[in-house]
């Protein structure tokens, strides 16, 4: 796909991984839907910035934890725009929660927004990809691939952007390309001391943390050159996975 000139929205844009990947499409020419809840001021800079380099963008505020504003998030993005090309479903919490801690309420809360926005998000833009022969990209994680107890309702949640991943292939093709990054040790909590940082690069076979712009060059081989390639997840961890 030459990505130049078309429209991407990327939810949970203002912060983190999905600011930096929002960054990386419009670096790529693209016009930028940035999505934010918690995080206007990340947005709003981040929307300032590309506009300020001569790029298009503007910011989307919703709710994703509520099904009916991740459904309409994408409307609203071909309405203002006029089309709709990229979604990239990034918006997420990850909560360390054992199995006994997790309560009801921050399962009910991990899930929908891990989960539950991901699916109705990429059901509001359906119509819009489709017409557009566009892309879907999920964000899943390593704990997806991996039990994490301590995360476990996270863990839970990433498992099933994985399977909705592979569902969302085939219910949109042959239109729409649907895939999933599975990041590992990249932007780690900055809580984590020097000690916890060297621990998670010693799991991975390559000895080092990920950077953003390792997830960034593997959504753009996704976007760019895997057209075809669909239902795939695509783990960006330094082969921890496998150790």
């Amino acid at each position: 796909m030459e990505l130049r000139g078309r429209v991407a929205l990327v939810t949970g844009a203002g912060r983190r991984l999905g600011e930096a990947m929002a960054r990386a499409l419009a670096g790529r020419g693209m016009t930028i839907a940035i999505h934010h809840h918690a995080s206007a001021a990340g947005a709003a800079t981040l929307r300032d910035e590309v506009v300020a380099a001569g790029g298009r963008a503007a910011c989307f505020a919703a709710d994703l934890a509520d099904p009916n504003a991740a459904i309409a998030l994408p409307r609203r993005v071909a309405d203002e725009f006029g089309r709709l090309d990229v979604l990239v479903n990034s918006a997420a919490i990850m909560r360390r929660l054992s199995f006994e801690a997790t309560t009801p309420s921050d399962y009910d809360a991990i899930l929908d927004l891990n989960l539950r926005s991901a699916f109705f998000c990429t059901q509001g833009a359906a119509p819009a990809l489709r017409a557009a022969h566009g892309k879907v990209v999920n964000m899943a994680d390593l704990s997806g691939l991996e039990a994490w107890p301590g995360f476990a309702a996270h863990s839970v949640s990433k498992a099933g952007v994985v399977m909705l991943t592979r569902v969302l292939a085939r219910a949109l093709a042959p239109e729409v390309t649907v895939n999933a990054l599975a990041p590992g040790a990249v932007l780690v909590p900055e809580e984590y001391d020097a000690e916890e940082r060297a621990r998670l690069a010693r799991a991975a076979p390559l000895r080092r943390l990920g950077a953003p712009s390792d997830v960034t060059a593997a959504l753009l081989y996704l976007l760019e050159g895997g057209d075809f390639v669909t239902g795939e997840v695509l783990a960006v961890d330094g082969g921890r996975h496998i150790a």
